[in-house]
């Protein structure tokens, strides 16, 4: 056990300077970090106060505070593996403990032979632990993009110049690869850089603050959010900025300054899309709307550096205007293009190794729009040419130069080519959802073409075993399978999904796309069910729910399965369902007892001539006009009504119990009633599987 000492507290201060480092690896890189050095202090069994961790393009910093200078070890004994474990366990306690291997002893316990020893009482130096501490936590790190440089070994976000370690105001020394540690950090100045000494968190935040460099991510922020609304608010603008790009912008710099700017009217001529995706993705820019949230020909730039000659400003206003000239003339361009005839193009263009290119995927889906149509009474026409041409702005120059507008760039063509509005939506939203938090599409054709262009696409990725694994979904399926079931559950499309999985594996073949999984359509309604039971669980559904109803039926009619789910889950606390469970539990146990006892075969029907009680027949009556109203398909789809007719039954089955006896002393009697019993059963069960609902 370790024992505090009563020596002064002192900080821990690391900072990583590098070349500019994308945002995107910052927050990541110094959280990690400091995770692990964490993680090291504490296998040593090294008390801290607080931690903190900061990030600017270069500068990744981490403050660790409350570190004792020393801490005494009291003597103690430890266990380690058992003797006849292997070599490598033994070698391994003796490293992980810092032993000396004559330290080592054997004893025998009541479980075995395991190895001991014995630490000793010493004084612990941590800035000595601190010189192993840190640099095995920083080889510990993977950064998701990396690179060499010169000819040193290390790999990293980008080129490392210097590490400061700082403990107690004294250098923690260290090699990490071809650096060593220091106490040195380089500011920018006017006229290039300037090398600065620090020796505490303290005097490097001021050697930052004498050139203007804010450290903490959350004070640029709101340096840049409040001068950004100031003068969005002077010049009568709506004060609306992106909340992704300005996190985005708050790790791009560390001398925030907020300049507004702005561009030839002209370009608004162009779809304010592209204006939107050329300003924020491409440029970093915040784009400015006015009051009645319209996009406005100005802009908000954030720059690293005060502009006090206002080049920055110039500069960025010629980048915009030559890249909104760009693309007004790829728009000018494209959208008299003939969607029609861009299909053929299509060809040129690859789906997936062994799925095709484009243009068969196009003809695919013409195909399953029609049946789709016939499932949702939807106008046929609309829903083929929709899924004809809702590819073809892949092969225009706009989505080459902007990837992420296709779609909604098929979308403007549509429209300024007079196609009807439904298919000109359909271009546009069939790619929806496109994220978690993204909406489905609502209109009837778009949810049409966008099931179907689901459908296809899982079907030609398990078809060729391209299926995702437990870690990786390289192919975003599962995206894919949650959006296709929140189309068909949001929009309430009551689609028969097998017949269309099984006309979409028809239609690869029928174009010699050999799909060599022969389980497909079982393989993908699989997968559906398994993202299925998460959206429910997501919505809070009982589990037990969840397998009464999947326990029931094989269907891939999701809408039905979520209808079912729902109604119960509601429901399931109230009288209307404890009356169902409890009937339903009280003519199970007495079937499931007999099943136990194994005394008669309950496999049969009951017969009406055996019944020597009124109230055998009424329940008789009961269950068969519970069955004639589950034949009816509109009652069945009246799930809050389908529980009180379940429910009504509840007299009728006391009654029966009440004043029946099942072990009746005759055996064909007995046999019969049982029969009865497990038929009221089957009758619930088919609805759902009520066996697997817990007690309420």
């Amino acid at each position: 056990m370790v024992r505090k000492s009563k020596i002064k507290m002192a900080e821990l201060f690391i900072e990583l300077l590098s070349d500019e480092i994308p945002a995107k690896l910052q927050i990541d890189a110094r959280e990690t970090i400091k995770k692990e050095i964490i993680k090291n202090l504490e296998k040593k069994e090294i008390v801290y106060k607080s931690s903190q961790s900061y990030s600017t393009p270069k500068r990744l910093v981490v403050v660790i505070d409350g570190i004792p200078e020393k801490i005494e070890q009291k003597k103690k004994i430890i266990k380690g593996p058992k003797v006849d474990t292997p070599i490598a366990a033994f070698e391994g306690f003796v490293r992980s403990n810092n032993l000396n291997k004559n330290d080592v002893y054997k004893k025998k316990l009541e479980k075995g032979e395991f190895y001991f020893a014995e630490i000793k009482p010493k004084v612990i130096d941590i800035l000595k632990e601190l010189q192993l501490i840190i640099p095995e936590a920083l080889k510990s790190y993977s950064w998701k993009k990396s690179m060499k440089w010169s000819t040193y070994e290390l790999n990293w976000a980008r080129p490392l110049r210097s590490i400061i370690t700082v403990f107690n105001n004294r250098i923690v020394h260290y090699d990490f690869f071809h650096i060593k540690s220091g106490d040195i950090t380089t500011v920018d100045v006017i006229n290039g850089e300037k090398i600065k000494k620090v020796k505490s968190f303290k005097s490097y935040k001021n050697v930052l603050k004498t050139q203007s460099v804010i450290l903490e991510q959350e004070i640029r922020k709101n340096m840049i959010l409040k001068k950004m609304s100031s003068i969005c608010k002077s010049k009568n603008f709506k004060s609306y900025f992106d909340e992704k790009l300005l996190n985005e912008v708050v790790n791009l710099v560390e001398k925030p300054n907020v300049i507004f700017c702005k561009f030839d009217e002209i370009y608004l001529k162009v779809p304010q899309e592209i204006i939107i995706v050329t300003m924020q993705q491409h440029q970093k820019y915040f784009p400015i709307f006015d009051n009645k949230n319209k996009l406005t020909n100005f802009f908000l730039l954030v720059a690293n550096l005060p502009d006090k000659k206002g080049l920055i400003k110039i500069g960025n206003e010629r980048v915009i205007e030559a890249r909104l000239s760009d693309a007004k003339f790829f728009w000018e361009k494209n959208k008299t293009q003939s969607l029609v005839k861009q299909v053929g193009k299509l060809k040129n263009l690859s789906f997936f190794n062994n799925l095709g290119s484009f243009y068969n995927k196009t003809q695919r889906l013409k195909k399953l729009a029609g049946l789709i149509s016939d499932q949702l009474n939807l106008n046929k026409e609309k829903v083929e040419i929709s899924s004809s041409i809702c590819k073809s702005d892949l092969v225009s120059d706009l989505v080459g130069e902007y990837p992420e507008l296709q779609g909604t760039m098929g979308k403007y063509f549509a429209i300024s080519q007079g196609f009807d509005e439904d298919v000109c939506a359909a271009i546009s939203d069939h790619y929806l959802p496109i994220g978690i938090g993204s909406e489905v599409p609502k209109k009837p054709i778009s949810s049409a073409v966008a099931a179907i262009d689901k459908i296809d696409t899982l079907v030609g990725f398990f078809g060729i075993n391209e299926k995702p694994t437990s870690s990786k979904d390289p192919f975003a399926l599962r995206r894919t399978a949650i959006g296709l079931l929140r189309i068909i559950i949001e929009n309430k499309l009551a689609v028969q999904l097998k017949d269309l999985i099984n006309y979409s594996i028809v239609l690869y073949e029928e174009q010699s796309l050999k799909l060599e999984n022969q389980n497909t359509l079982k393989e993908v309604a699989f997968f559906l069910k398994e993202r299925f039971k998460n959206i429910l669980k997501e919505k809070k559904i009982r589990n037990d729910i969840i397998e009464a109803v999947d326990s029931s039926h094989a269907s891939t009619d999701f809408l039905m399965l979520y209808n079912k789910c729902s109604i119960i889950n509601k429901n399931i606390s109230k009288d209307i369902c404890k009356n169902i469970i409890g009937t339903y539990k009280r003519a199970s146990n007495i079937i499931d007892q007999e099943a136990r006892n194994k005394k008669d075969n309950i496999i049969g029907q009951p017969e009406s001539f055996l019944f020597k009680k009124d109230e055998e027949k009424h329940l008789y009556d009961k269950i068969n006009e519970i069955r004639e109203y589950f034949s009816s398909t509109k009652k069945r789809e009246s799930y809050d009504e389908t529980l009180k007719v379940l429910a009504n039954a509840k007299s009728t089955t006391d009654n029966f119990f009440d004043n029946v006896i099942v072990n009746d002393e005759n055996s064909d009697i007995k046999k019969n009633r049982l029969e009865l019993l497990q038929m009221f059963c089957k009758t619930y069960n088919s609805f759902i599987d009520f066996s697997k609902v817990e007690g309420v």
